[in-house]
């Protein structure tokens, strides 16, 4: 019981510090100016960020058809199209077959 008193005592000691040194010091002596990082990863303007926002991947078909698809297929939607994608391949329903579509 003893030392969670001594807990809150230093736990008010802290805030009544922080408190006064706020007080104390004006914000403009520890920052004299914001500074923005541009092109660091995670920020608004970042260049990896940029290329994200702006890269749409486009869906060229071909004019190759195939039955059936390989096994081991998934299924994927990409810029709101559904394909199938089997290995490094693409491939879109037309009908009762399948196009190859080549993905960038």
């Amino acid at each position: 019981m003893k030392t969670t008193y001594h807990v809150i005592i230093i736990a008010c000691c802290f805030l009544t510090t922080g408190l006064v040194m706020d007080k104390v010091f004006d914000a403009t002596m520890v920052v004299s100016e914001a500074e923005a990082r541009i092109g660091r990863p995670m920020t608004p303007i970042s260049v990896a960020g940029t290329a994200r926002r702006t890269t749409r991947r486009v869906i060229r078909r071909t004019s190759v058809l195939v039955a059936t698809l390989p096994a081991g297929c998934s299924t994927v939607i990409i810029e709101g199209t559904t394909l199938h994608q089997c290995g490094g391949k693409y491939y879109q329903p037309e009908g009762n077959q399948y196009v190859i579509v080549q993905v960038d």
